[in-house]
Formats: structure tokens, C-alpha cells, sequence
């Protein structure tokens, strides 16, 4: 996988070199003014760009208005959108006519995302409407930043704020790295994931910084080679493999690695979560280590029983087989006082779970435990707490 890495990011260096001697399609040259609305300004400035080998989309300093946008693909070669300023999204989600994303960047091979800049959801007013704590069929509120169909392309030195739904969301991307990005938004702001990634591969997080009202990063069916490395996650759920099973047809997930992280205040740790009642699936080849933990309540966790807000009409065991899973290295303080927890499925029990050189001390003083359910790990190291011996 080294290798595969070093020559993604031979790559990517390459795109950048080629977009930023390329010509530049300033959104004021086409009518954009800070504090007024750019939606048609960028709208062309972009399809101008796009056919234009190795373009730059340039939005200067300033804050500006934007309403949902898609910046279509193919393009004639690489393309930079650069974003210097801070970009508003309507605060109403009425505006958005059911549309599930408010700047969507689709079907581009070659692209950087990059700049400095904000992408401010203004998702306060959405938030009271979310009503997904008590209908498992709410209405999707529009996500910050959607990638759709990307290949070969870097994010970088961006911020998304206070997205109505998820702030950046991924489907069947390849070969796309993000690096210091910054994700924020309250605690208590619902459903307000940091990245989501979504049947895609070869996907590298690296530096970011995320606090949010869900899971920093959660990672749900499809996916394959995704690398996690140095992300500092909180306020948050954690980062999260699944939640998998809930509907039919769901792809394999495999090549998971969380490194070097660290989680403060969080709900939880590193985690894998399948729902009861699932069809058939797997998840395997999952690896967290070097990761410390501040006052988390979970910090390592597998539910098999994930049912949030009690959703679920049927309590059969999940089917979702998990396996080859480490977590290694792992320390800091828990909120609680069980620090490990490991719920599988009686179904298909969790098998090759290694837990190695755990270190994690409840926050109150005193001893961490641990649970095991329907698996039995394979230890090495210290452990603390033992693990369900």
C-alpha cells in the first residue's frame, strides 16, 4: 500500500503543478460582487473553466452568497476550484427544492479543491427541522460539499461550518486525497457527520481537524483502502466503520486503517457498527492504532447491535461478518468506566480480533473494564483493562 500512496501522491503533485500554471477564471470577471449572489456568476465562470486545459476557478477574499450549485464534469484536463473567500448557503432549506447537496463537485477526473477558504452551511435554522431522531425515513437535509464520481484529485487547506446534514460526502470516488482540512459545527447540531465516505477506494484523510454533532469520519458500505492519519476528531461520535446493514444489497467494506489519531471529548473512539437484523455482508481488514483518547466514553467499540432512537422492529442477530480486526496502541482517559466493548453478532461471531498494548484509565480514578460478546480476542501487550479474561 506504501507504494500504491507514494505514487498517488507523485500524481497529485503533478496535478497541482499543472492547474496552477493554467489560466484563471475569476467569478468577478463574470458579475461577482462580496455580499451579493454568485450562483450565476460561478456557474459560468466554471463552465468556461471546464473547457479550458488545466483552469483555475478563483473566489477572492470577501464573503459571498451561493445557492445549491452541481460543477459538472468531464472537463478538458485538470481543474482548480480555489477558494479564497467564504461562500454563504441559503439558510433556508426550502431554497434547496429537495435537493440533497448545496455544492456538489461531479464526474471530474483531476481536481483541487483548495485555497484557504469557508464553505458556511448556515445549517442552524435546518437543524430544528431534523426530525431523524424519530423517523427512520426523515428527509435528507442538504450536505455541505458532495463528491460524486471523482478520481485523481486533492482537497486541501479548506473549512466546512455548520453544515445542514453531512459537511462532505463521498460516492464512488477513487484515488481522492484530503489534506488540513477543518470541519466545525456544534456538538449538539444532528446528523452533522464530518466526511462520509461511500463505495469508494484509495481515499487518504490526512490533518484534519474535526468537531462536529456526529461522527467525524464514518465510512459506510463499498469501500476499500481508505487511510485515516492524524485526525484530531471532537466534539463527536467518533470515527466510525458503518453503520452497515441496514439495507439490502450493501457492497463489502475492506482496508480500513485509522493511525496517529486523537479524540477529545467524544462520544466515542474508534468503532464498528452493524445493524440487528441485517442481511448478509462483511467488513474485514480493519486496523486502529497509535491513537490516544481524552475523556471518551467508548473508546474502542464493535456494536452489532446498533439501533439508534429505537429504531428497529426486529431484534435477529446482525449478519454482518467481521473480521481481521486490530486495534493496537491505543491510551488516554475514558468518561466511563467500560473502556472496551466488543458486542458481535451471535449470528456470525467477530473473528481475528487482536487488542494489543491498550492503555486506558477511567477519568474518575480507578479501573477501566471491558466486555466481550460473542468473540473471543487475541492479546498482546499490556492490558488495561484485561481483556475479558
Amino acid at each position: 500500500m506504501g507504494k500504491n500512496f507514494s505514487i498517488a501522491t507523485v500524481s497529485l503533485l503533478l496535478l497541482l503543478a499543472s492547474t496552477n500554471a493554467g489560466q484563471v477564471f475569476d467569478v468577478k470577471s463574470y458579475g461577482a460582487k462580496p455580499n451579493g449572489d454568485i450562483t450565476q456568476a460561478l456557474t459560468q465562470a466554471w463552465k468556461a473553466a471546464c473547457a479550458v486545459a488545466g483552469s483555475k476557478v478563483v473566489i477572492s477574499t470577501g464573503a459571498y452568497e451561493l445557492g445549491p450549485v452541481t460543477l459538472l464534469g468531464p472537463c478538458k484536463d485538470a481543474i482548480e476550484f480555489n477558494l479564497q473567500g467564504t461562500l454563504q448557503s441559503p439558510s433556508d432549506v426550502e431554497s434547496f427544492k429537495g435537493k440533497d447537496g448545496w455544492v456538489i463537485f461531479e464526474k471530474i477526473d483531476s481536481l483541487t479543491v483548495s485555497g484557504g477558504g469557508v464553505f458556511d452551511g448556515k445549517g442552524q435554522t435546518a437543524w430544528q427541522k431534523n426530525n431523524c431522531a424519530k423517523e427512520s425515513n426523515c428527509d435528507k437535509l442538504p450536505m455541505n460539499i458532495r463528491f460524486n464520481f471523482i478520481t485523481n484529485s486533492i482537497v486541501q487547506d479548506i473549512t466546512s461550518k455548520d453544515s445542514k446534514f453531512f459537511h462532505i460526502n463521498l460516492l464512488e470516488c477513487k484515488n481522492l486525497q484530503f489534506q488540513h482540512v477543518t470541519i466545525t459545527a456544534p456538538a449538539d447540531s444532528p446528523n452533522t457527520d464530518g466526511i462520509h465516505i461511500g463505495r469508494s477506494s484509495q481515499i487518504n484523510i490526512t490533518n484534519a481537524n474535526i468537531g462536529t454533532g456526529d461522527d467525524c469520519i464514518s465510512i459506510g458500505d463499498g469501500n476499500h483502502d481508505i487511510t485515516i492519519n492524524q485526525v484530531t476528531c471532537g466534539p463527536g461520535h467518533g470515527i466510525s466503520v458503518g453503520s452497515l446493514g441496514k439495507y439490502e444489497n450493501e457492497q463489502p467494506v475492506s482496508g480500513i486503517r485509522v493511525i496517529g489519531s486523537t479524540f477529545i471529548n467524544t462520544d466515542n473512539g474508534v468503532r464498528i457498527k452493524t445493524w440487528p437484523a441485517s442481511p448478509v455482508g462483511t467488513a474485514s481488514d480493519m486496523h486502529f492504532e497509535n491513537i490516544t483518547m481524552k475523556n471518551v466514553a467508548n473508546p474502542i467499540l464493535i456494536d452489532q447491535n446498533y439501533c439508534p432512537n429505537k429504531q428497529c422492529s426486529n431484534e435477529s442477530p446482525s449478519k454482518v461478518k467481521i473480521s481481521n480486526v486490530s486495534f493496537k496502541d491505543i491510551r488516554g482517559t475514558s468518561s466511563t468506566q467500560e473502556a472496551v466493548k466488543f458486542i458481535c453478532s451471535k449470528s456470525v461471531p467477530c473473528q481475528q480480533v487482536l487488542v494489543a498494548d491498550i492503555d486506558l484509565t477511567y477519568k474518575e480514578g480507578g479501573s477501566t473494564t471491558s466486555t466481550c460478546v460473542n468473540v473471543q480476542p487475541t492479546t498482546l501487550g499490556k492490558q488495561n483493562p484485561p481483556t475479558c479474561t
